[in-house]
């Protein structure tokens, strides 16, 4: 499967190629919980479906914010969704028990998600119209817990930066959000200290 990635704008105004691994984790960049709220983009109904137009769905088979439907109920659903998956990924990246309240609110939210259909001409896949939030909400929790049960998630090494990420890596020892940001930061420090060691050690 190929790679997606999403563009993110820090507060610091750099933007860089993120690959989440999964849509629930792409939804984790939307906004969270306490001191994510700084980040958030999902204020109203229409917040998500622009953002879902340019989500990983959107692989599998094209669509745009006009074809979502989402009430404000549904918002709110995929907001709290968001917010449990949130402290879920955090203990499972950080290898802690896992919160039940929050898994409780996964597992309860499977149920419904977007159906794909295919056209007998072209064969190409869409999806049913429209897409509505409560099918975005079981889709996000469809793929929580199956990551839930799966594992790999991961927080990114730099000190600073608290993105989540499953890591899909063949070597599986992915490090950083994106080597655009973090990784490239961090080879630029490791540059530096070298070369400022350099002095000291040849005398």
């Amino acid at each position: 499967m190929a790679t997606w990635t999403r563009t993110l704008t820090r507060p610091d105004g750099q933007s860089f190629r993120f690959d989440p691994g999964s849509f629930a984790m792409e939804l984790l960049v939307s906004g969270g919980p306490g001191e994510l709220r700084v980040f958030e983009e999902l204020h109203a109904p229409d917040d998500l479906a622009a953002w879902l137009a340019d989500s990983r769905l959107t692989a599998t088979a094209p669509f745009t914010a006009a074809d979502v439907r989402v009430t404000e109920a549904e918002l709110h659903a995929v907001t709290e969704l968001r917010d449990a998956f949130w402290r879920v990924a955090r203990a499972m990246a950080h290898g802690d028990d896992l919160p039940p309240a929050d898994v409780d609110v996964l597992n309860a939210a499977t149920a419904e998600t977007p159906r794909p259909v295919v056209d007998p001409v072209t064969r190409a896949l869409s999806w049913a119209k429209p897409i509505t939030g409560t099918q975005v909400l079981g889709a996000a929790a469809r793929d929580a817990v199956e990551l839930v049960a799966r594992g790999g998630v991961r927080e990114c090494s730099a000190s600073n930066c608290g993105l989540l990420f499953v890591d899909t890596s063949r070597s599986g020892n992915r490090r950083w959000c994106s080597m655009e940001r973090c990784g490239n930061r961090h080879k630029v420090r490791a540059h530096r200290a070298r070369h400022e060691t350099e002095p000291a050690d040849a005398q």
